[in-house]
C-alpha cells in the first residue's frame, strides 16, 4: 500500500470522517481555510488511482467513499514506520516514546492495562 502525501491525507481524513459524500459534501467538511475545489477534485482522482477512494455515479455526480478504512491505513503506515525507523521492533518504538514523552500516571496505567490484556490474550 502506498503512503499518502500530506494533501492526500487531509482529503482522506475528511472522507473518513464523513463516510461518503459528493464533492460538495467533502468541501463542506473541510475546516477554514478551505482548499480550492479543483484541487480537492484532483486529489480525489489521485486517491482513486491509488486505490484509497471509490465512487458511485448518480446522474453526472460522483459520490465518493473510502476504499480502505482509516484503521487499515493506520496499521499499514505504522508498520512501515516501525520497519524503517525502529528496526522492525514495536518495543523500540514504544521505548523511544517512553524516553522522550512525559507520560502522565493515567497514561502509563492505561498503557499497562493494554499490555496486560495483550499478554493475557497470548497465553
Amino acid at each position: 500500500m502506498k503512503e499518502l502525501t500530506k494533501a492526500e491525507e487531509q482529503v482522506m481524513q475528511v472522507i473518513w470522517s464523513i463516510g461518503q459524500g459528493f464533492a460538495s459534501d467533502i468541501m463542506a467538511a473541510f475546516p477554514e481555510p478551505k482548499p480550492a475545489y479543483n484541487t480537492v477534485l484532483t486529489i480525489i482522482r489521485i486517491l482513486e488511482k491509488k486505490g484509497f477512494v471509490k465512487h458511485e455515479t448518480f446522474c453526472k455526480a460522483n459520490r465518493y467513499q473510502p476504499a480502505i478504512s482509516k484503521e487499515e491505513y493506520s496499521e499499514n503506515f505504522l508498520g512501515s514506520v516501525v520497519e524503517r525507523y525502529f528496526n522492525n521492533s514495536y518495543l523500540d518504538l514504544v521505548s523511544a516514546f517512553a524516553k522522550k514523552e512525559n507520560f502522565s500516571l493515567e497514561e502509563l496505567e492505561e498503557l499497562k492495562k493494554i499490555i496486560d490484556n495483550a499478554i493475557d490474550n497470548n497465553e
